[in-house]
Formats: C-alpha cells, sequence, structure tokens
C-alpha cells in the first residue's frame, strides 16, 4: 500500500505554552491511536528548532558543513507522520485530520517513491 509523508510545517520562534500546546499535544495523541488503530499510522516525529541542524554540501569534491537550516525562512519543518493509504485522496483524510488536531499550522500531504520509483533515473 502506497505511503504518504504528512509534513507539519511551524513558525519560527518559540513554541506556544502550555495553555496552547497541551491540548494539541492531547488531540495528536488521540489521532495517533486513531491512524495506529486503522493500520494507517507508520511512524512520526517531531524535530528540534531548525536552528540545530547542519547542512553538509559537496562543493568542487570537498564537503562543506554549515550551521542552521538549509534554507532561510519563516517556517520550517517541525515533524511529520507517515501513514498508509490507498490513494491520495486516502491520505488527505488523514492530513486534514491532522490539521484540525494541530490547529495552528499548515500540513503538507506527500506521496513516498516506492523502491522501483526511487531506483528508476527516469522518475527523478
Amino acid at each position: 500500500m502506497p505511503q504518504y509523508l504528512l509534513s507539519i510545517y511551524q513558525g519560527d520562534g518559540d513554541p506556544p505554552g502550555p495553555e496552547i500546546l497541551d491540548p494539541i499535544m492531547e488531540r495528536l495523541a488521540a489521532l495517533n491511536q486513531e491512524m495506529k488503530a486503522a493500520g494507517a499510522w507508520v511512524f512520526s516525529g517531531g524535530l528540534h528548532p531548525a536552528s540545530t541542524a547542519t547542512v553538509l554540501r559537496v562543493d568542487s569534491g570537498d564537503v562543506l558543513m554549515t550551521d542552521g537550516p538549509y534554507t532561510e525562512g519563516k517556517e520550517h519543518l517541525g515533524g511529520f507522520t507517515v501513514v498508509r493509504a490507498p490513494d491520495l485522496d486516502a491520505a488527505l483524510v488523514w492530513g486534514r485530520k491532522l490539521a484540525e488536531a494541530i490547529g495552528l499550522l499548515p500540513i503538507e500531504v506527500r506521496p513516498l517513491a516506492d523502491e522501483a520509483d526511487s531506483c528508476d533515473p527516469a522518475s527523478a
């Protein structure tokens, strides 16, 4: 069954206080349980702030390292969930539920390339 990445974007800066974040985390835990019960949940995780990132880039045969996010912006990837869904419409239902559970942040839904796709240069 195809898998889809539900990317959670968040604004830079301090996270919301517990009065806002605690109810969101409760709704998120309930949604994760719903996904698990439905057999859709594969994996999820939150990320530390973008400022903790290290970027590796090949330049003239050397690998250069820089601190901070790959791109500068006002939003960055803050977490994600991977779900199994028969098609994009079913994945969008989970994405919609995730957006409703979190309420503050945009959710991007993208299909993961399967092994055959990722090995085929024509699919890149």
